[in-house]
């Protein structure tokens, strides 16, 4: 459900009837994973989606019947024979998803209003819902903040709603949206109740130092991927909100300078595509040693032996050198900005989500995989 920030909290604001499908479960190849959303209004009004295509028609169904019953159905879709055509989902998986009609008033109402208002302004939150259980409880929900101060509840023993809170919160620690496993008395003994928790995080951040052409490219690649995305250089000519509109912050400042006093956590990515000594050497000094997800740097290959020459002298250390993806990117052929920052980009992705960037024809992989939730 928090897959459909912003639109679905707006929904809310407005007081319309409709129905959420969100997916729960997932087994072999599919499009999307759990917390994956799709919502239907009285009018017919489709956002989101929960299969990339396959499904979605017989979804739709699913949430105007639950709009008319007022009731939550859990659905699996699986490939046969049979159904296959009838359904689309020919890829081989299987999807369970939960199909809730939203509370048209009450606690409920507002406290799926309030988890959908938190994330759209960048705050972290998890939900955890019942997705299986007793019918009574399909769809009831506990909130929880960063804090681990967490609203709503299942109406059972407060040992659950607390249990239920404690998995939440160590979800969204990690930024991970699955199920788990409790009974009713709220103790971890499997086969009581399942629920989804879901968690929202603020954007990842990706700063791209170097006001360059490729620079600009790679920002908006990066806006659309759903990166924050910081513009850092020490030359204010060119590091201005002109040459990057998109960016979310363009700052004038020393890169290395800049790094050592910014936020930066496990989902960050760093790209320096100055590919000059002064810039790169004390920047990838700080930035190797950052516990970050991606530091990439551009330059020939000569440039790359030269860099690591100088960053060995500097005292980094084998492991660190090899956490540098230089020269960045993938091989595509690509000459233009643009074409640059998309091999750049795709690099990302293969390394967030333990891609190999080979096509896929051939390959014998899974087409879906996820290093990462």
């Amino acid at each position: 459900m928090l897959d459909l920030v912003p639109e679905l909290n707006r929904w809310l604001a407005e007081g319309r009837r409709a129905a959420v499908a969100t997916v729960v479960n997932v087994g072999g190849s599919a499009p999307r994973g759990p917390g994956a959303a799709l919502a239907v209004d009285t009018e017919g009004t489709v956002i989101g989606s929960v299969s990339g295509g396959c499904v979605e028609a017989a979804v739709h169904d699913l949430c105007a019947q639950a709009l008319d019953s007022g009731h939550s159905v859990l659905e699996r879709f699986g490939y046969s024979d049979e159904d296959a055509f009838a359904v689309g989902l020919t890829c081989g998986g299987v999807l369970d998803i939960l199909v809730t009609p939203l509370p048209g008033d009450g606690p409920r109402r507002e406290l799926l209003h309030t988890a959908l208002d938190l994330a759209a302004k960048g705050e972290p939150v998890a939900l955890a819902r019942v997705v299986r259980g007793p019918s009574a409880l399909l769809g009831a929900a506990v909130l929880v903040r960063a804090d681990g101060s967490f609203d709503g509840g299942f109406g059972g023993p407060p040992e659950l709603d607390r249990t239920a809170a404690a998995e939440a919160l160590a979800a969204l620690d990690a930024g991970r949206t699955g199920t788990v496993e409790l009974s009713e008395d709220g103790s971890h003994c499997p086969g009581g109740l399942t629920l989804l928790v879901e968690s929202s995080l603020p954007p990842p951040r990706m700063i791209v130092f170097g006001a360059v052409d490729f620079a600009a490219a790679l920002v908006g690649m990066g806006k659309f991927l759903g990166y924050h995305v910081t513009v850092c250089d020490a030359r204010p000519v060119f590091t201005t909100r002109e040459r990057f509109p998109e960016a979310d912050d363009v700052v004038v400042e020393w890169p290395h300078r800049y790094l050592r006093h910014t936020t930066t956590d496990a989902r960050t990515v760093l790209c320096v595509l100055t590919h000059d000594a002064r810039f790169d050497i004390p920047l990838l000094e700080i930035a190797l040693r950052l516990p970050v997800a991606f530091v990439g740097a551009m330059g020939s290959r000569r440039t790359h032996d030269d860099r690591n020459r100088r960053l060995r002298e500097a005292g980094l250390s084998e492991a660190d050198l090899a956490r540098l993806s230089s020269p960045i990117g993938l091989d595509l052929g690509g000459r233009t900005p643009e074409e640059t920052a998309l091999s750049i980009a795709a690099e990302i992705v293969a390394t967030r989500r333990g891609g190999t960037g080979v096509p896929l024809t051939g390959s014998g992989r899974p087409i879906h995989h996820s290093r990462v939730p």
